[in-house]
């Protein structure tokens, strides 16, 4: 039998609960440790003005919007997000590193930010289109407020790049049956990471590229790997045992079993996100 959708989930943004829960903080930081020195990189393709406008779209407590004043000095930079707590988060952040007069965070929903059309040199989204139903249309809303040859920058999950060499416990059903279920149950899509490039494409952005982020164990240091695994077995275990055919038990057993992977010198494991770019053609959108 199917799990029931618990009929007080927000249509529009049904993990909200595990979004706003502690854990996600911690989550955020460790993801950010692991995947930014990586993809910092990426961001010289864009070839941005030095005074460029940039929009952090779910920037939750602001991890990557401090990184990108970092790496963009004379950059002016908004971070969007639901949840007022992330938000005030942030804001406490940037005013720690005197950044307030040019980064700034406002609630807003990714669906209609309510800014104007043409606005920013560069639009950034990360870990959000698998949260969230109807992936489209926030790919549509952020092509839309990104100037004629402005870009988009997506880091888009999918959990069918997720892997590990069985242990006790083989992680790979319990990844495909636990995340198409819940994904189903709460209206999401936790393979969304493959079909961005088609979605953008579809937008009309134009000199599309992916790359991966790789988080392994060879890549990344096995405590910061394993400070994700942590944070999401905290913040997903409840929702797993209510969505899904997993209980809570069988979802604690398999993250133990990754985590003595991860920390195991001679153990493997992976998790690849693509991150997706285009630019916005000179005519517009």
């Amino acid at each position: 039998m199917s799990p029931e959708k618990p009929t007080d989930i927000d249509p529009s943004n049904p993990q909200a609960k595990e979004m706003a829960d502690e854990s996600m903080v911690h989550t955020l930081a460790a993801q950010a440790n692991a995947i930014w020195p990586q993809e910092a990189p990426l961001f010289a393709r864009y070839r941005l003005p030095d005074n460029a406008e940039i929009l952090d779209a779910g920037c939750g407590t602001g991890e990557i919007t401090l990184r990108l004043a970092e790496l963009y000095p004379n950059a002016r930079i908004l971070g969007v997000d639901v949840l007022p707590g992330h938000l005030d988060l942030a804001r406490a952040r940037a005013a720690t590193r005197r950044l307030s007069e040019r980064v700034r965070f406002e609630q807003r929903s990714v669906f209609d930010l309510g800014l104007p059309s043409g606005s920013f040199d560069l639009a950034v989204c990360r870990h959000v289109l698998h949260a969230i139903p109807h992936p489209e249309r926030v790919l549509a809303e952020l092509a839309r407020v990104v100037r004629p040859g402005g870009w988009l920058h997506i880091l888009a999950e999918d959990y069918g790049m997720l892997h590990f060499e069985p242990r006790t416990l083989d992680a790979d059903p319990f990844w495909s049956i636990g995340t198409t279920t819940f994904g189903k149950a709460t209206g999401t899509d936790f393979h969304i990471g493959r079909k961005t490039f088609g979605l953008l494409s579809h937008l009309g952005l134009r000199s599309l590229t992916v790359d991966y982020a790789i988080v392994d164990t060879v890549r990344v240091p096995r405590e910061t790997f394993a400070a994700i695994w942590e944070s999401w077995r905290d913040g997903f275990a409840d929702a797993f045992g209510q969505h899904t055919p997993i209980s809570r038990d069988e979802f604690l057993a398999h993250f133990e079993d990754m985590l003595a992977t991860i920390r195991d010198p001679e153990g493997y494991g992976v998790w690849m996100s693509p991150i997706v770019a285009g630019q916005v053609p000179s005519s517009g959108i």
